[in-house]
Order: structure tokens, then sequence, then C-alpha cells
């Protein structure tokens, strides 16, 4: 029997956030607002690093959204994308070390009803949670849970359910949307299940 418990503050200190967002691949992301909780494996992830073009704190840019990457790992950095969507990463690395990786898919889990519902969707498609937009959505998150701590706050967490995933299981590919990022939009930063359907389409 698998064992469920919340990934340690040690996993969210790594100064490798590209090894970080490879290894959040089969961990399950979980949130509990209002007493619904929900939950889902993590099929995609994209990793940010503050020495690279697509970071948002790229160069040590601090402003009033980009400071919370600046503090220490294990914290919520939601951002509003398009003026739509809010998008879910989690602040990896160290004090004043900019990383961070964007929650892209989940595979829904448990409390599929409240996803529905929050999705205004009737049957379960890939259209609920395969897309960083959309599993947001889905599991509750929005801007004012910026800043949350994932150890402490009992609202957003992740768990390790031992779901075994091999290496070859992963495909790594370019990010989505950062083009502008000159040569690192090539970078091989986003991390996918093999042949999952629960994954935003490849680009």
């Amino acid at each position: 029997v698998a064992t469920m418990s919340k990934l340690p503050f040690s996993f969210y200190q790594s100064s490798d956030t590209v090894a970080v967002a490879r290894s959040l691949i089969g961990k399950v992301l979980v949130t509990c607002f209002d007493g619904l909780e929900t939950s889902g494996i993590i099929t995609e992830t994209e990793a940010y690093h503050q020495n690279e073009k697509a970071c948002h704190a790229y160069n040590g840019r601090r402003t009033k959204r980009t400071s919370i990457l600046f503090e220490q790992g294990g914290l919520a950095y939601i951002y509003l994308c398009y003026g739509i969507h809010h998008l879910f990463n989690i602040v990896t690395s160290r004090i004043d070390r900019a990383h961070a990786v964007l929650v892209r898919a989940i595979e829904p889990l448990d409390g599929i009803d409240h996803m529905l519902a929050r999705r205004k969707l009737q049957e379960v498609t890939t259209r609920l949670t395969a897309g960083p937009g959309l599993l947001t959505k889905a599991m509750g998150i929005d801007i004012s849970k910026n800043d949350m701590e994932l150890l402490k706050e009992n609202k957003i967490w992740i768990e390790d359910h031992e779901i075994k995933i091999e290496a070859d299981q992963i495909i790594s590919s370019p990010r989505v949307g950062v083009q502008y990022a000159e040569e690192c939009a090539a970078w091989p930063w986003r991390f996918r299940l093999r042949d999952n359907k629960w994954c935003s389409p490849a680009k």
C-alpha cells in the first residue's frame, strides 16, 4: 500500500529547479478550500530560473509581483496571465535565488465533482485540468492564494503517493509561450508524462 506524505521542506530548497520540475511529475497536488478537498497527479511542469530570459525575475528583476520569487522555496507563486488565467507556480531554492516551477496539468484524483462544478462542466474530459489555467480553476486556486506556504497552511500542498515514474516515461521539450526568451525559448525545460492524455497539447 502506497503511503501518502507531504513533500518535505528540503524538496523545495533544491537549487536545481530543472530537476525539481522533472521530479514533480507523478506527485499529487492537493487543495482544500472551504472544506472542499481536490487532488490530481501532476502530469506536466515547466522550470524557470532567474538566470534565463523566460523567468519573471530574470537578471534579478524585483517587482511587487516577482518579490515572492526571492523568498525561500515552498511558497505558491500565482499570477494572472492575459488577465484571464491564474497560473500556479512553486517557488524553489533558497532565499534570493528566484527559481520556480509552473504546474501545467494534472490528472484528476479526488473531489472531481467539485472540479466539474468550478469549471461548469457536465462530464470528465481533458478540458477539466489538462492546462495551466484549467487546473487552477478546477482546484480553486486563484491569485488570492499567492504566497501561501505549501507546508504549513493546509490549503495547497503536494504529496508523494509513491507513484513509480521511470525516466523514459518523462518527455522533455521546449516550454510553451516563451518565444520572447530568445535562445532560452528552445531549452527543454517542459516535462510531460508520456502517453498521458492529461497534458496540455504538444506544441
